[in-house]
């Protein structure tokens, strides 16, 4: 009997493939790795045929640890990120590289969508036009390269477009729609007037359908290449980031969820659509709620950075280890994780990073605990900024690969004052899969597969005396970040000379 469930994420480094059985057990996983490509400063870029190559070794790979058939797989749901779009031609050729929500190079396009009509667009697809959103890397096709512009007939976005390889079917989530910045809120569909903004034609998006309505099922061709059984149902799945939210249990206003990944990302759970640009809406997996996301730039690719800086040989568990020896404070050491520039709540690419109040008795045990510190800061500024527009924060799931680090989930429960939870399983790949089984009736609803798969592992709790010293030194870390900011953009001037 056919009662496996199979999710798979297309990540910004990787695919993975988990498969989960009906009690939500995590039974094998596998995962590839895909590249991006950066042609000119500021651009970011992927083939579309890489990710379906990586799918095709990730799925043979989780089979194989997970020790079922491919024939015993009920259903099939595939995430990926938001906003990434495929333009393809009447053939269903790929006519160029697939855009990555990080790109920067629709910035003028942007401006001038925001320009003309910002409030136009916040008003339908709840979300304020910046380079990340489809909207504007159109505008940039339609400007730069209009052969293509002109060429293309169908649009897909990242998750559509790899299930479109298992499948040959063509369609989208409303998440995914509202990603794309094209779609009205009101009436659930399409926007013409939004689309008409860079001349698109409606008829070159895809029908729009619930995340768990089965779409198809996989080609034979498709088997052939993946180890699946032909025929496996295939649901039309959402973005990663409203799957894994939803895949971490968070499925009751007020609550909230701090990915720590590469990038640090804040969710909070609302009833309707709260929309506070820049913070970005978008609707939730459960009917008529929705949730917000704020993030910061730097968050694991800076513990990285600092274990491929200062700790090659141990690692990150030397990191944990000598981080735990410290006491709250780093002995007067902070750390501004702006190695990137920052999002929210600065919204200023030419921040830098710094370390501050180095002395000559900080060792590099302080270095680790500083950017365990820094970047829980980080994501209190982004609360704080949350709490600003009038939302409110209860207990925080903790996801990501941050999240196996038990010195770094304390600190964010002591900087941030909030209990910190941390489920079994919350990547997106697991949600994808939690996805598949309400679409083939593996669960009655989406609270259901809730109540039977997620399951809490842990709790922190915050120390009261820890956090008082942690808001002190937050003021004092708010404090020195408006005072460099200036001085981060003269840094930033001479260097562009050189």
């Amino acid at each position: 009997m056919s009662t496996y469930l199979l999710g798979i994420d297309l990540g910004a480094g990787s695919l993975k493939a988990t498969i989960i059985n009906p009690q939500g057990t995590v039974l094998g996983e596998g995962s590839h790795p895909v590249t991006t490509s950066v042609p000119q400063f500021g651009w970011s870029e992927q083939d579309p045929a890489e990710w379906f190559a990586a799918l095709c070794a990730a799925i043979p790979a989780a089979l194989t640890a997970s020790g079922i058939q491919a024939s015993q797989i009920a259903g099939i749901g595939i995430s990926a990120g938001a906003h990434i779009c495929v333009l393809t031609d009447e053939s269903g050729q790929v006519l160029r590289p697939a855009i990555m929500w990080n790109d920067q190079r629709s910035a003028a396009e942007a401006a001038a969508l925001h320009a003309a009509a910002g409030e136009q667009i916040i008003a339908a697809s709840l979300n304020r036009v910046n380079p990340t959103w489809t909207l504007a890397m159109l505008a940039w096709v339609r400007a730069h390269e209009p052969d293509i512009f002109a060429k293309a007939r169908r649009l897909y976005l990242a998750k559509d477009y790899l299930r479109f390889c298992l499948t040959g079917t063509w369609e989208t989530d409303f998440s995914d729609a509202v990603g794309a910045l094209l779609a009205d809120n009101a009436t659930k569909t399409w926007s013409p007037e939004l689309c008409a903004l860079v001349g698109w034609d409606v008829s070159r998006l895809p029908p729009i359908v619930a995340p768990e309505h089965i779409v198809g099922g996989v080609t034979p061709a498709a088997a052939a290449r993946t180890g699946l059984a032909a025929g496996t149902k295939i649901v039309c799945g959402s973005n990663d980031t409203t799957v894994e939210f939803f895949g971490a249990g968070a499925i009751a206003p007020g609550m909230g969820a701090v990915k720590l990944a590469t990038a640090g990302v804040l969710y909070l759970a609302t009833r309707g659509p709260s929309v506070h640009p820049p913070i970005s809406c978008y609707p939730h997996i459960i009917p008529g709620m929705f949730y917000t996301a704020t993030g910061t730039n730097s968050c694991a690719s800076a513990h990285r950075w600092l274990r491929d800086t200062m700790f090659p040989a141990g690692g990150f568990p030397q990191m944990d280890t000598l981080a735990a020896t410290i006491p709250p404070g780093a002995e007067g050491l902070l750390f501004h994780p702006y190695l990137q520039g920052e999002r929210a709540p600065y919204w200023d690419p030419l921040l830098r990073g710094d370390f501050l109040g180095l002395t000559i008795s900080h060792t590099p045990a302080h270095f680790a605990r500083a950017l365990y510190e820094g970047i829980a800061f980080s994501i209190r500024d982004l609360l704080e900024a949350a709490r600003a527009l009038g939302l409110s924060f209860g207990t925080i799931r903790l996801m990501g690969g941050g999240a196996r680090s038990a010195v770094w989930r304390q600190i964010i429960a002591d900087v941030t004052g909030l209990t910190i939870e941390r489920t079994e399983a919350s990547d997106a790949s697991f949600g994808a899969a939690l996805i598949a089984g309400i679409g083939t009736f593996i669960f009655p609803s989406p609270e259901a597969a809730i109540a039977t798969c997620v399951r809490l592992t842990d709790a922190n709790t915050p120390n009261p005396k820890h956090h008082a010293t942690y808001t002190e030194l937050f003021e004092i870390y708010k404090d020195a970040q408006a005072a460099l900011a200036g001085i981060n953009h003269r840094i930033h001037a001479v260097v562009r000379r050189k």
